[in-house]
């Protein structure tokens, strides 16, 4: 049992939880800052976005598992090289499913999360069938990612949310700079299958404009970032110095990452997608809860 699960955290990329987490949490921390302080709002957040994650990659695993087996890159992953059962991560994906439905429920004070699980979910999951029929698959999972600091934002102040949606703007804001880096750094790493995604006929960036027009749009991808990340601050005025240095060191990291990634040369998409990108986004909840606190 233990070696199953240990196998489900992997196959799932469990750590990679990082990628998403950190700007639920900026979020909420942006949100407490305007509400009183509950522990049991931190543990409702982290639990929603841990079992949220969990199923939408489990699914997304079950459902691409024929294309994994036939792309060299993927076919030694868990179900293509048999390390797990088709029928042991469908149960998985239901019971994280489970899991996120129950957290917003126990959780969260207010009920608009619970209301809003399962079309959040429905959305998170979809996201494994859309390179199937459009090459903005990318931004499908740009906006599943950005869900987090909205949601967040929602389980907190979802009351006053209710009467006053302009309160959201700032979470809006920041989910937006979120889509903008995932679907960019989504495109980088698809063009690592550029060759086997035109021969199975799927979709993605790469395919329709080539890799060096790919890599171009997610440049763009990555500037629309750095500009809603200095919007933040002129809506919201706790924002001051610490986060716009925060906000011109994820800038040099980016183009650091983009450097790192060349048309001819993509040994290094690995190192840019996963370690760059870890750095973004914890490097981002300290200085802004640093920022917030000071």
């Amino acid at each position: 049992m233990f070696r199953v699960i240990r196998r489900l955290l992997e196959m799932i990329r469990f750590s990679h939880s990082l990628f998403a987490l950190p700007f639920a949490l900026l979020s909420a921390a942006l949100a407490w800052s305007r509400e009183p302080f509950r522990t049991v709002d931190l543990v409702g957040i982290v639990l929603c976005m841990v079992f949220a994650r969990s199923a939408a990659m489990a699914f997304n695993r079950l459902v691409d598992r024929k294309l994994d087996a036939l792309n060299p890159r993927t076919a030694g992953r868990h179900i293509p090289a048999g390390l797990l059962s088709a029928g042991q991560v469908t149960f998985f994906a239901w019971a994280c499913s489970a899991g996120f439905v129950a957290s917003t429920l126990l959780f969260l004070p207010n009920r608009l999360p619970l209301y809003l699980a399962v079309p959040v979910l429905a959305f998170l999951c979809g996201y494994s069938y859309a390179k199937r029929f459009t090459s903005l698959a990318h931004f499908w999972l740009g906006v599943a990612l950005a869900m987090s600091p909205i949601a967040a934002w929602i389980a907190i102040r979802g009351e006053t949310v209710a009467q006053h949606p302009a309160d959201l703007l700032p979470a809006i804001v920041l989910g937006g700079a979120v889509a903008a880096w995932v679907a960019g750094f989504d495109v980088i790493y698809a063009c690592q299958d550029y060759a086997y995604d035109r021969e199975a006929k799927l979709h993605s960036i790469p395919v329709r404009l080539g890799v060096a027009g790919a890599l171009r749009l997610a440049a763009a991808c990555h500037f629309a970032t750095i500009v809603l990340l200095a919007v933040l601050p002129l809506i919201y005025p706790p924002f001051g110095g610490v986060w716009w240095a925060g906000v011109a060191a994820v800038a040099a990291l980016l183009v650091y990452e983009h450097a790192r990634v060349r048309p001819d040369d993509l040994a290094r998409v690995n190192t840019a997608f996963f370690n760059v990108n870890a750095i973004i986004s914890m490097g981002l909840l300290v200085v802004g809860t640093i920022d917030l606190v000071w």
